[in-house]
């Protein structure tokens, strides 16, 4: 077996935290003899970094990097992801749901030549809403991404360490690891995993939060708003085409009719105005997004890290 790297995003989870490292010391040994765990805190308003503190006295595998900030798991994964140290990185989440056990199985999978693996819930487990919103992302990852594995993705994967090189130099607070993976590879598969419902805390995840991020990956990663931009443009135009020849052609040429129609007017020029603004909105998204990129604000700053701890031991 491969040397293993894993990743975990940390944010208001102080007590689940722990057990997950449990788990893992159980686990990872079974599988390989060269491992470490990064566990990237996401300031969050918790206890979760004194644990993790704690965590890296016990074990000296565990790694703890503490963010100056809250950054956003995606952008948590991305510091985890560059210091990672191992030939495969296995991400998952701090809340227990991920079956830690079953990493041997998507490891197994990566062995027949893929280089990306997601563990694919059998069912999701985090409430109706949640769950909607969660398939809506995907399905939109999937027009980002342009693969079908897409739709399967899932927090819990498996990726070789040699993919980052693909996106080392990516710099920008809208991060989403999914897309940047594919910057690297087209191998990507999915198996099933089960997904066990959430027993500590709550999900940080709300509806609203994902309807956002998966707003902001559509714009930050893909041209397909501003195709659809185009195309409403284009529709629009087409469509006052036709009306102008009704009403010239066929209504006063034709017909000789008078073409009173104040409330059809402004209802067309109300559809027109609207779908101008749309446009309008989208092209300014995407300027926003320039605008960022132009500031070169990054996706993360690191404040503390316990491997540069004076208290750290080996």
């Amino acid at each position: 077996m491969p040397s293993i790297s894993v990743v975990i995003p940390v944010y208001n989870s102080q007590d689940s935290i722990g057990l997950v490292i449990e788990k893992l010391a159980e686990v990872l040994p079974t599988l390989t003899d060269t491992f470490e765990a990064i566990l990237v805190e996401d300031n969050g308003k918790d206890n979760s970094w004194e644990v993790i503190q704690q965590l890296s006295q016990t074990y000296a595998w565990v790694h703890g990097i503490k963010l100056m900030r809250n950054y956003g798991q995606h952008s948590a994964l991305l510091c985890g992801i560059r210091h990672a140290n191992y030939d495969v990185i296995v991400t998952m989440d701090d809340d227990l749901q991920h079956p830690v056990e079953k990493v041997s199985d998507l490891l197994n999978k990566l062995d027949d030549g893929f280089d990306v693996v997601y563990g694919t819930p059998e069912k999701e487990q985090h409430g109706f809403l949640r769950d909607v919103a969660s398939q809506v992302t995907k399905i939109v990852l999937q027009g980002a991404m342009g693969t079908e594995t897409a739709r399967s993705i899932s927090a819990f994967r498996v990726f070789r360490t040699s993919l980052r090189e693909a996106f080392a130099d990516y710099r920008g607070p809208l991060v989403n690891i999914d897309v940047l993976l594919t910057w690297g590879t087209t191998s990507f598969t999915a198996i099933t995993t089960p997904h066990a419902p959430r027993t500590i805390g709550v999900s940080n995840y709300t509806f609203g939060k994902l309807v956002t991020h998966t707003f902001n990956m559509v714009t930050g990663f893909s041209t397909l708003p501003l195709r659809f931009a185009s195309f409403l443009g284009l529709s629009m135009t087409v469509f006052g085409f036709i009306l102008l020849f009704y009403i010239i052609v066929i209504r006063i040429v034709i017909l000789r009719y008078d073409v009173p129609g104040f409330t059809f007017l402004a209802s067309i020029i109300s559809v027109f105005a609207g779908a101008q603004l749309f446009t309008l909105g989208i092209i300014g998204e995407y300027l926003a997004r320039m605008h960022l990129r132009i500031m070169d604000k990054p996706a993360y700053i690191i404040g503390q890290d316990t491997e540069t701890s004076p208290e750290k031991t080996t």
